[in-house]
């Protein structure tokens, strides 16, 4: 511009000499006023108002053709202080979104969840529209890892997301690079089989064993699309975390994708939202309301979880009610299924040592031969499931229940202001079919049998199970510190719990019964600093004594029942000296292996769980955390203890009590980078 103005004066300069040469107009020609000149031009600004005021007072007077200029300059000179002034408050606007998004930043990062962002401000930044309902999850949750808002280092020209014909879709995941070492050796990756701890006879109880894995790897999608009154959507997980006939660790380390979470979504203006999929079953506590994606997971590099965590992934169709962002109501049907743990049969084995109800010798005297039953029956007088149908995709080496009814649950929360609370509820029902010629004890058919071996009067026996829990949770001291607790208690509920106990044994007769079972967990984590995570965590699960007398015989029949045989449980056994498969009846069971892969198995050591203690410490730490994703490190150490209820022990020595203990001490760590 003052290019142009000085291309104007100069040009204004040189002409003035040829007009003044010119003489007087000829009379056709009428000297513009400058009334006339000002209609021609732009109204001048102020400042051009008074220069040109002054430069009238001066002698000689001004040409019109110099007005004409000083009035164009004024005018440049005015547009180029507003765009000044402009460019100026841009550029503030721009450092306090800056500041903003680095606030937002911190906030993020001083969130303990990995999953989900649950504060309002991470809400705000989601590019969701505003008729969206509060209690929608679709509309309210994203990952700190996955957060779409604008950022100080994100060019200006990237999509916060992707839209696809009015849908817009949020990927997400992390990448992990993890390892556990473990005490005593259990042949598994990541995740721990918690209740199956081995005892001090097993061989691989003196071995350790370290692993290392890429499985825990995510990928995800969020779904999102906006309607009149209502938001629809849904979401999608998965991992490594499955194996297929192919898969080994030996040079591929080729493992197959599996579904985690799989559901739809739809969000009323009016708070009710309806959720069908595969998702996280109702009674596992959520973070905020009781949305999914805010899952209040514990903070573990385990892919178990933690001992005393309730949970399940599993189908489910669930309805939610907001009332004003303060309570929610919730109601859901879920897949069902049972597991079952029993001992007691037809036939008896022998075993010296202790007397029936768990009494230990006094000395290597004590010679008391007691009757323990086999866990090999030849038959069973009851039916609760198959293995799985390969022409019905299930896994023809996993056992299924033939299950009478979903599961029913019903949840409340509360967030009154100051922390989370939920109660909530579960039903079951279990089923089986009861074959009454299968006789207690002996050979003799029953009355009204003419074989042990007929299938005559056979009939379907149900039995009810659920129970009851409790969660609350509180942010403490500026949300630096995260308390909470958690409580599940019922009959037929062990497998919800991380360490999957049995729902149900049977009692001699062959009808089912649920076993009692408690779940408890509490957390407690540390934010010291917006990148620093630490994680404390101690839980138990408890599974009731269930025991039934088996009339005419020296012992009982169920779980956990005082004569049952643990004598061997301290004795070790030699390995299988050649490649082997279980079967039963036929059907692989999924127990091989080859020469040198298959621990001699434990005999007279039944080892029915009484409860399972676990600790945990451990720390997230973020290097980065932005809108180029998150870059975070973690370690975990656990401490792990496995009791049993007493059973027959030996004459003398060790396992006197015939209450073996088993206890396992393991080492996590994990690289991860989470998308942005």
């Amino acid at each position: 511009m003052r290019v142009l103005a000085t291309c104007l004066m100069a040009v204004g300069l040189f002409s003035l000499p040829a007009m003044a040469g010119n003489g007087t107009p000829g009379a056709g020609d009428t000297p513009a006023s400058a009334s006339a000149i000002a209609s021609a031009t732009p109204a001048p600004s102020a400042k051009t108002s008074d220069a040109s005021a002054s430069a009238a007072k001066v002698d000689p007077p001004v040409s019109p053709a110099e007005s004409t200029m000083e009035d164009e300059l004024g005018q440049l000179r005015d547009l180029l202080e507003a765009q000044s002034k402009q460019l100026q408050e841009q550029n503030e606007e721009l450092k306090a979104q800056q500041l903003k998004m680095q606030a937002l930043e911190e906030q993020l990062s001083a969130s303990p969840r990995e999953n989900l962002a649950t504060t309002p401000a991470v809400a705000e930044a989601i590019s969701v529209p505003a008729s969206a309902s509060p209690t929608a999850v679709i509309s309210n949750t994203a990952s700190p890892a996955t957060g779409n808002s604008p950022n100080q280092d994100k060019p200006e020209d990237e999509p916060v997301a992707i839209r696809y014909k009015g849908i817009t879709l949020t990927p997400f995941g992390f990448m992990a690079a993890e390892t556990v070492w473990r005490q005593k050796g259990l042949a598994s990756d990541v995740n721990t089989p918690f209740n199956s701890v081995p005892f001090e006879g097993s061989s691989n109880s003196h071995v350790g064993e370290f692993q290392a894995s890429g499985r825990q790897s995510r990928i995800g999608m969020l779904f999102q699309g906006t309607l009149h009154d209502v938001k629809i959507g849904g979401y999608y997980e998965g991992d490594f975390l499955s194996a297929g006939a192919t898969s080994n660790n030996n040079q591929s380390n080729s493992y197959t994708f599996r579904q985690r979470q799989f559901w739809g979504q739809a969000a009323f203006n009016s708070g009710f939202t309806v959720t069908g999929g595969q998702m996280w079953s109702l009674i596992t506590e959520t973070g905020r309301g009781m949305d999914n994606r805010t899952e209040a997971l514990p903070q573990t590099i385990d892919a178990q979880y933690h001992v005393g965590f309730s949970w399940a992934r599993q189908y489910g169709v669930r309805f939610v009610q907001n009332f004003g962002n303060k309570v929610w109501l919730g109601f859901a049907v879920e897949e069902s299924q049972a597991t079952l743990t029993v001992h007691g049969n037809p036939t008896a084995q022998a075993a010296t040592g202790g007397t029936p109800g768990g009494t230990a010798c006094a000395n290597a005297a004590c010679t008391t031969t007691v009757t323990v039953p086999n866990s090999n029956p030849v038959f069973n007088n009851f039916l609760l499931g198959s293995f799985g149908t390969g022409g019905g995709l299930y896994n023809v080496l996993a056992n299924y229940a033939y299950n009478p009814s979903p599961d029913l649950v019903v949840k409340a929360v509360f967030e009154p202001g100051f922390g989370h609370y939920e109660i909530f509820g579960l039903f079951s029902e279990f089923r089986d079919r009861i074959f009454p010629c299968v006789p207690l004890t002996g050979t003799t058919p029953p009355a009204g049998c003419t074989s042990i071996t007929s299938a005559a009067g056979a009939y379907n026996d149900t039995r009810a199970g659920g129970g009851v829990g409790a969660n609350a949770r509180w942010a403490l001291f500026a949300k630096h510190i995260d308390l909470g607790f958690h409580f599940f208690g019922g009959d037929g509920i062990g497998r919800y719990g991380s360490a999957g106990l049995a729902d149900t044994t049977a009692r001699p007769n062959g009808t089912l019964a649920p076993i009692r079972n408690f779940q408890t967990l509490a957390t407690l984590q540390f934010h010291p600093t917006p990148k620093l995570d630490i994680n404390l965590n101690a839980g138990m699960e408890y599974e009731a004594r269930t025991e039934y007398i088996k009339s005419g015989t020296a012992f009982n029949e169920g779980y956990g029942y005082p004569t049952i045989n643990n004598s061997g449980c301290w004795t070790e056994t030699l390995p299988v000296t050649g490649p082997s498969t279980s079967t039963n009846l036929g059907v692989p069971s999924g127990v091989g292996g080859s020469t040198g892969f298959i621990p001699g198995p434990l005999t007279n050591c039944t080892g029915d769980t009484r409860n399972l203690i676990e600790g945990t410490i451990g720390f997230w730490y973020r290097f980065y955390r932005g809108s180029r994703g998150t870059m975070q490190f973690g370690a975990q150490y656990s401490y792990y203890v496995r009791n049993t209820w007493r059973g027959v022990g030996t004459s003398s020595g060790v396992g006197v009590t015939g209450q073996p203990t088993a206890i396992e001490n393991m080492a996590f760590t994990s690289l991860r980078y989470y998308l942005p």
